[in-house]
């Protein structure tokens, strides 16, 4: 028989291993229920791609059809994706519907991304080099792989914005804006317009001093506001946590850490492509069809309809035990599944016939000359949690070389690395918790606001919210 004590005893240990238990299983739920919420924030008119409805097999066939090129107009899920893309979402080229602006925007980004190869492997090395040099101690340190790649790709985008090195202050007023489009992203932090208007003012003041001719037909704030979203906004967030993503496979597999430090370029094109499938940089993208799109043996989706493509799952489909980190995938020889590579469910860069990245080139030859120059400095080791959306920015430990290709005996760190593992583990629990909340708040905000809502009931004039002032020098 039990007494009132020991049901106590009992009821005690129970909420103990409970709470023990938060960091084994909380992230991951929150991260599912994120993704879900995405998908059924348009309601009954939200279609999960795959789904239900579409089955994996069907989806490059939709996402490649002409009617599934919709971006912003007619779907709530928008409104969120302005909110956080602001200031200036009506001219960030991922969002503009299809016509003359998308084309000139288009054509503008083309020209400031047609640098040749060897002068863009130069310039990712140099900012990698610069950044790591002013950032070093001599001795082992943990960092945020995550921040500490944000001002090399500041550097990086101000160069091809500007073509001269970028000073110490406007890289710190690139990082402060891209820090708070990407922590508002994974819903770590509530968005801080005054950061971005202080790059905006930058960017407004020196529109005459950019290395090729801005798209027509914007106004001077829309210029402005094309420069930051396209250059310091989208491509600094996501080349820091693509090389995030990539650094931190590195650190825990040290063979694949080495393959990139003495290997060739195909042996580490096959890590980042790997890194790219377990960790897209994309996890829901939405689109609107502007038609009707009957499918080969499935139903007809009907125009109007927002498809929400799931990049996650997609890359897991077809693939033998999914989850585990193997780049040989992606050796030529290989089948999957019984398919060749370029067969693969795997579109980091998105597909040719609708909007690949504009960087699908330039990226990948960047982000390899920056993952070289790294490891050839430092040895990496991690014990972190890695997921998808980095919502802990890549804790990883650095260990300088200090001249000697030979790594450090493998439990020299190992208390620094159980310290940052128990830490990770503590912060995931609090952080999933505020991702919730502030996730929730920056929905009905964004809601609120109806950014791109407003937009296109004005007829094609953005309204301006009372959240975003004109910033001085912009008028």
């Amino acid at each position: 028989m039990v007494t009132g004590a020991g049901t106590a005893a009992i009821t005690v240990a129970a909420v103990l291993v409970a709470v023990a238990s938060l960091p084994w299983w909380l992230p991951g739920r929150v991260v599912a229920l994120r993704v879900r919420l995405f998908a059924r924030i348009n309601g009954d008119e939200g279609i999960p791609v795959p789904g239900d409805l579409i089955g994996v097999e069907h989806f490059r066939e939709v996402y490649s059809h002409p009617a599934a090129g919709g971006r912003s107009k007619g779907a709530a899920l928008s409104d969120l994706f302005w909110y956080w893309l602001a200031p200036g979402p009506e001219v960030h080229q991922e969002h503009l519907e299809a016509g003359e602006r998308y084309d000139q925007v288009a054509a503008a980004t083309r020209r400031f991304l047609a640098i040749p190869r060897g002068e863009a492997e130069e310039l990712a090395r140099r900012c990698t080099a610069e950044v790591l040099r002013e950032t070093d101690t001599g001795a082992p340190r943990t960092v945020r792989l995550r921040d500490l790649m944000m001002p090399v790709w500041a550097a990086f985008s101000y160069e091809l914005v500007f073509g001269g090195p970028c000073p110490p202050a406007a890289r710190d007023l690139i990082v402060a804006h891209a820090d708070d489009v990407a922590t508002a992203l994974t819903c770590c932090g509530l968005r801080h317009m005054d950061r971005r208007a202080r790059l905006t003012r930058y960017v407004a003041a020196r529109l005459d001093q950019v290395r090729h001719p801005l798209p027509d037909g914007l106004s001077d704030e829309e210029r402005a506001f094309y420069v930051q979203g396209t250059f310091f906004n989208t491509a600094v967030v996501q080349m820091a946590e693509a090389m995030a993503h990539l650094l931190l496979v590195l650190a825990r597999h040290p063979e694949a850490q080495e393959t990139a430090r003495t290997g060739d370029d195909a042996a580490l094109d096959r890590v980042i492509n790997e890194t790219l499938r377990l960790y897209p940089l994309f996890g829901v993208a939405h689109r609107i069809t502007t038609g009707d799109i009957e499918l080969d043996g499935g139903p007809t989706i009907p125009a109007g309809s927002v498809l929400c493509f799931n990049y996650p799952e997609f890359h897991r489909a077809g693939f033998t035990d999914p989850g585990r980190f193997d780049p040989d995938r992606f050796r030529p020889d290989r089948r999957e599944d019984g398919r060749a590579v370029r067969d693969l469910n795997h579109i980091p860069f998105g597909v040719a016939a609708n909007r690949p990245c504009p960087a699908w080139r330039l990226a990948p030859i960047a982000v390899r000359a920056a993952a070289r120059e790294t490891v050839r400095r430092y040895v990496l080791a991690s014990s972190a949690s890695h997921v998808r959306s980095l919502p802990n920015r890549g804790p990883c430990l650095l260990i300088p070389r200090a001249g000697s290709d030979a790594p450090p005996e493998p439990g020299s760190h190992r208390a620094a690395l159980l310290r940052m593992r128990a830490r990770d583990r503590c912060e995931d629990v609090g952080r999933s918790v505020l991702q919730l909340v502030r996730g929730a708040r920056m929905v009905r905000e964004a809601r609120r606001l109806r950014l791109c809502e407003r937009h296109f009931a004005a007829d094609g004039t953005a309204e301006r919210p009372t959240d975003q002032p004109v910033p001085p020098h912009v008028t």
